[in-house]
């Protein structure tokens, strides 16, 4: 069955090592056969990977994209070490991340690391808010 894509006037899309950019008008596309496949919204840059989260996120893109894990194994590795020293707490998202890979299940890899991505700007807010002097759950009525 054909993975059905529909983009926005402009949007881009990666499939391969192809970027495909849409026109200014919407558009759906049916894409048959085996190939990573990457939505503009899905995709972070060297630039925009500026925490730690987004850096392993941008390991297990590459690892998708160019459908090598050993490319970038060591250099993920030490991205995930480093997070897990510093935010024990995220060492069960790390472990959702590290099983897909293991399985070579790349995608959900990148939706797991999605997750971390998520949990790590909770921690920031957090972290933002106790610092305000707020207790970390957020104001209470006390």
């Amino acid at each position: 069955m054909a993975l059905k894509v529909e983009l926005k006037p402009n949007e881009r899309l990666i499939v391969g090592n192809v970027v495909i950019t849409n026109s200014d008008q919407r558009t759906r596309l049916f894409i048959d056969g085996q190939a990573p496949i990457l939505r503009e919204k899905d995709i972070l840059s060297p630039a925009t990977a500026d925490t730690p989260a987004k850096r392993i996120y941008l390991a297990v893109q590459l690892m998708y994209l160019n459908d090598d894990v050993e490319l970038l194994q060591s250099n993920y590795f030490e991205l995930v070490n480093d997070m897990a020293r510093a935010a024990p707490s995220t060492i069960r998202l790390i472990d959702d991340i590290n099983n897909e890979i293991l399985t070579g299940a790349l995608y959900k890899a990148l939706k797991a690391a999605r997750r971390l991505i998520q949990y790590e700007q909770d921690l920031m807010a957090n972290a933002a808010a106790g610092d305000a002097g707020l207790p970390a759950g957020g104001p209470t009525d006390d």
